[in-house]
């Protein structure tokens, strides 16, 4: 038995989508690893939804990597890891191209792709050569970012890993990881479209009882002019923001958002802002 078949063994692979969603989340965990051997989190910490799947048991695919140095520096060099991953994966037998992103804009935030053809990674996985329903051209994608300039107060740990082989991560604490997610609940560019993966997260970490590192989540909200350096932030203040936020919503649209990425799909029926008002009574302050 191989290492990936090793790692296969713990999704259940009923349907095309479900073991495409278990060749991105094998990839996910072969680059963390390759990471890791590169150093990289002696610079940065692991954090976003994936970080939350893997290490704390959120029971939804998460497609994006995101990471956040640990004190701002511009001119890191990302540059540097992406040979490093790309040649761990190789190392495991996956084959993909992992491409910066070209800016076009100045921002904080530096960006990469993993780039695979799904009929090769389904052949490299599975042994599977029946690809009716997948285009010749169609890519498995992984988007990698990287915060370089990070708000203040967040908290870290450390955990470890035994697959692909045993390494050590540096992620945000849950708290930290909270704190990011109610950041993006209330601030996200949503445009035209709900982002429904925020709302159920949401609801997971009060399931959880974790409680929200309030100096981190200000932090954000500073950085992206929600809050004034002047404004102050506490948890009954946060809890009006949050419930007024609630009202507008299309919990339909959220809904279509998020369906693709979860099995229990009835754990969205109850959705409704009565529902999210009152379970945001239980928000706990770190």
């Amino acid at each position: 038995m191989t290492i990936i078949d090793q790692m296969l063994e713990q999704y259940e692979l009923k349907t095309r989508y479900d073991r495409k969603n278990a060749i991105k989340e094998v990839i996910q965990e072969i680059a963390l690893y390759g990471l890791a051997q590169a150093d990289f989190f002696k610079e940065a910490a692991f954090y976003g939804g994936t970080a939350l799947r893997i290490f704390h048991g959120l029971d939804r695919f998460s497609e994006d990597l995101d990471f956040s140095l640990i004190t701002k520096n511009e001119d890191f060099d990302l540059s540097i890891y992406l040979p490093l991953v790309e040649k761990a994966l190789k190392s495991f037998g996956v084959a993909v191209e992992i491409v910066e992103k070209e800016k076009t804009i100045e921002t904080d935030i530096k960006s990469a792709f993993l780039k695979g053809n799904t009929r090769e990674q389904f052949l490299i996985f599975y042994g599977e050569t029946d690809f009716s329903g997948i285009h010749s051209n169609e890519k498995i994608t992984i988007k990698f970012e990287l915060d370089v300039n990070p708000p203040k107060y967040a908290e870290f740990e450390h955990q470890y890993r035994l697959l692909p082989s045993p390494y050590e991560i540096k992620l945000y604490k849950p708290s930290s990881l909270f704190a990011g997610k109610i950041h993006a609940l209330l601030c996200r560019a949503w445009k035209n479209r709900i982002k429904g993966r925020d709302l159920y997260d949401y609801v997971f970490y009060l399931s959880k009882g974790i409680p929200v590192n309030l100096k981190h989540l200000r932090e954000r909200f500073i950085e992206t002019e929600f809050l004034t350096a002047q404004d102050g932030l506490t948890i009954d203040l946060l809890k009006i923001m949050l419930k007024d936020h609630f009202d507008p919503i299309d919990f339909n649209k959220a809904k279509e958002d998020v369906l693709p990425f979860i099995k229990e799909t009835s754990k969205l029926d109850i959705w409704s802002a009565d529902f999210f008002k009152q379970i945001t009574d239980n928000l706990l302050d770190d």
